[in-house]
C-alpha cells in the first residue's frame, strides 16, 4: 500500500503509477491491455476503521485482506470495474482498541474519479495458517475463532456514498458495529461473525464530532451514542477521565444518549454537528452524573416462523420520553442457536435536557411518565419486525416470547 504525499505533482506521479498497477492485476476493473486512465482523470481512496463498543466481549478480531469499490450498487462480484485496496498480509485489528474516535488506518489507492455507490469489505478466512484470523474473547473467557460466512471471502456488500474527485483523495471510514456482529451459538462455546458495518465520510479533528465528558467513576460501565430516531449513528465508550469523543459524525441534530451501569439513561436533545467545528455538550469540570436506578432483567426468546437456523435477529429496548424523544437503552444479537436473550434496563425514571450552546454544565429533568420502567422491546429480522411494551419498574421480565411473524 502506498500512502500519497498531499502535494499535486506527487499525488498526480502516484496516481499514474498505482494506475498501472491495478491495470496490470485488473483491480482497476478495465479491460485487459488497456492502457490506464490519464492521471488528470484519477483521484484516490483511503480508508480507515472504527469501532463501537461491544457488549460482553475483552477482544474482537477480524483479518481486513481487501477493500473494493464499484461505481456501480448492482455490480456482481465478478463484473469489470472493480477497484480494489489490497493488504497484504491480510490486517488483524482488535475492533475494540477502536472507539472513542480511534481509527486503525487500512491504506489508500488510486482509482478512476467518479462516484462509488457499492463498497465490499472482503476479510481473511480462518485456516491453517491462521485459525485465528478472525475472533472473539469474551469476557472472562479464552480466545475462539469466529465462524465466518464464506460471503465474506468475496466481501461484505454496503451501500456507499463515495465521491473520488480528480487528483484528490476521498476518506472514508468503515465503522463496525463489534456488538451487533457477534452472535453467540447456544452453549457450544462457537460463535459467528455477521458483520455490521457502515461507512461514512472521515473528517477532521476539527469538526463533526460531539465532546463530552461524564464522572470518572462511572467511564469503565458507560456508553454514549448520537441517535437518530432512535436508532445509533454512533456510539462509543468515555476514557478514564470520562471524556467521550463521538465521530465520525454526519451535519444534522443528534440525541446524545449516556448508559451507565446502575443509573438511570440520560439523554440530551437536539445536539447539533457541523462541517465547522466540534459541539461540546460540557466541561470536564461539570461532567454528566446521571440518577442511581435499580436494574431489572428483560430476557426470553425470539422463534422465527419458518424456522431459520441459524436465527439471525436482534432485539433493542427503547425508551419513550413525555413529549419525545424516543431512545434505544440496549440492544444485542439474539443467541443464533436458541434464540435466547437478556437486556438489563434501568427501572427509574430516564432524565434528559436540551443542548445549549456553550454550556458548562447540563441540568437533567427527570421525565414525569409512569410506569418509569416502560419500554418498548423490538425483535427484528432483515425485514421482519415486532414489538412487546414491558414494565420492569419493580422487577424483572421473564421468560418473553417474540414470534417472528
Amino acid at each position: 500500500m502506498n500512502i500519497a504525499k498531499n502535494t499535486p505533482l506527487a499525488s498526480r506521479l502516484a496516481a499514474a503509477a498505482l494506475a498501472v498497477i491495478l491495470g496490470a492485476c485488473g483491480g482497476g476493473g478495465g479491460d485487459a491491455g488497456t492502457s490506464p486512465p490519464p492521471a488528470s482523470t484519477m483521484g484516490s481512496l483511503r480508508v480507515a476503521l472504527t469501532d463501537a463498543p461491544s457488549c460482553g466481549y475483552e477482544h474482537v478480531f477480524v483479518s481486513v485482506q481487501k477493500v473494493r469499490v464499484h461505481q456501480s450498487s448492482n455490480a456482481a462480484d465478478g463484473d469489470a470495474g472493480w477497484s480494489e485496496l489490497v493488504l497484504a498480509p491480510a490486517k488483524r485489528v482488535d475492533l475494540l482498541t477502536l472507539t472513542n474516535g480511534v481509527l486503525s488506518e487500512l491504506g489508500q489507492t488510486a482509482l478512476p474519479a467518479g462516484k462509488y455507490t457499492q463498497l465490499r469489505l472482503v476479510l481473511a478466512a480462518n485456516d491453517g495458517a491462521n485459525p485465528m484470523a478472525n475472533a472473539v474473547t469474551p469476557s472472562g473467557g479464552q480466545e475462539v475463532a469466529l465462524s465466518t460466512p464464506s460471503a465474506l471471502q468475496s466481501g461484505l456488500k454496503l451501500n456507499a456514498n463515495i465521491d473520488v474527485a480528480a487528483d484528490q483523495v476521498a476518506d472514508m471510514v468503515l465503522d463496525f458495529d463489534a456488538c451487533r456482529s457477534v452472535v453467540r451459538l447456544g452453549n457450544s462455546g462457537g460463535y459467528n461473525l455477521k458483520p455490521v458495518v457502515a461507512v461514512l465520510p472521515r473528517v477532521s479533528d476539527a469538526a463533526q464530532r460531539v465532546i463530552g465528558y461524564v464522572v470518572p467513576a462511572l467511564a469503565a460501565g458507560t456508553q454514549v451514542s448520537a441517535q437518530l430516531n432512535g436508532v445509533p449513528v454512533k456510539s462509543t465508550v468515555p476514557d478514564a477521565s470520562g471524556k467521550f469523543v463521538l465521530a465520525p459524525l454526519p451535519v444534522g441534530s443528534y440525541d446524545v444518549v449516556i448508559q451507565s451501569s446502575g443509573r438511570a439513561t440520560a439523554t440530551v436533545t437536539g445536539v447539533p454537528v457541523s462541517s465547522t467545528a466540534n459541539t461540546t455538550l460540557n466541561a470536564a469540570s461539570a461532567p454528566i452524573d446521571p440518577p442511581l436506578s435499580g436494574q431489572h432483567l428483560a430476557s426470553g426468546t425470539v422463534t422465527l416462523n419458518p424456522a431459520v437456523s441459524p436465527i439471525d435477529a436482534m432485539v433493542v429496548a427503547r425508551k419513550t420520553y413525555t413529549g419525545g424523544p424516543t431512545v434505544e437503552v440496549a440492544a444485542m444479537p439474539v443467541d443464533g442457536l436458541t434464540g435466547s436473550f437478556a437486556l438489563t434496563l434501568p427501572s427509574a425514571a430516564p432524565v434528559k435536557t436540551a443542548y445549549l450552546a456553550n454550556a458548562t454544565a447540563l441540568s437533567f429533568q427527570a421525565d414525569t411518565a409512569t410506569p418509569t420502567g416502560k419500554y418498548s422491546l423490538v425483535a427484528s429480522t432483515a425485514s421482519l419486525s415486532k414489538t412487546l411494551l414491558i414494565d420492569v419498574s419493580n422487577s424483572d421480565a421473564l421468560a418473553l416470547s417474540l414470534t417472528l411473524p
